[in-house]
């Protein structure tokens, strides 16, 4: 059986556009569907299909019925002329990269991290004439 491009085409053109929609990354559907970003860029691009339970889990990521996805809704139907449901307020791409980054760090490499954070948050206080940071000491 030949590869049907254009329902692969058809998938990742709508995915692409609920996920913009939803303001999400491609990193951060892909994290939460259980792909690859790679992966999941391909599926965007058209280039494969996913199966059955990724559809299922792209549906619930995206908030997009599945008959959307697949493009067997009627143009006049058509989901994206709906109200979009409020979601809730995300972190910034930058700020979500940074916690996948971290997540993976070991616990002293953690805490590093977390010791530089608090060293420029310090730094930030004192360039901008705040004085010198309180002591946590008494």
């Amino acid at each position: 059986m030949a590869f049907p491009r254009g329902l692969a085409t058809t998938i990742g053109t709508a995915a692409r556009a609920a996920r913009v929609r939803a303001n999400l990354t491609q990193e951060d559907v892909a994290e939460r569907v259980g792909l690859a970003t790679e992966v999941y860029g391909r599926l965007e691009r058209g280039g494969m299909l996913p199966s059955v339970p990724t559809l299922r889990k792209l549906c619930e990521t995206l908030s997009i019925p599945s008959d959307v996805l697949l493009g067997l809704t009627p143009a006049q139907e058509n989901f994206w002329a709906k109200e979009a449901p409020p979601r809730p307020v995300e972190e910034p791409a930058e700020i979500r990269r940074l916690v996948r980054t971290a997540k993976k760090l070991e616990p002293a490499e953690f805490r590093l991290l977390g010791l530089m954070a608090t060293g420029l948050l310090r730094l930030r206080q004192m360039r901008h004439g705040r004085g010198q940071p309180q002591s946590t000491t008494s």
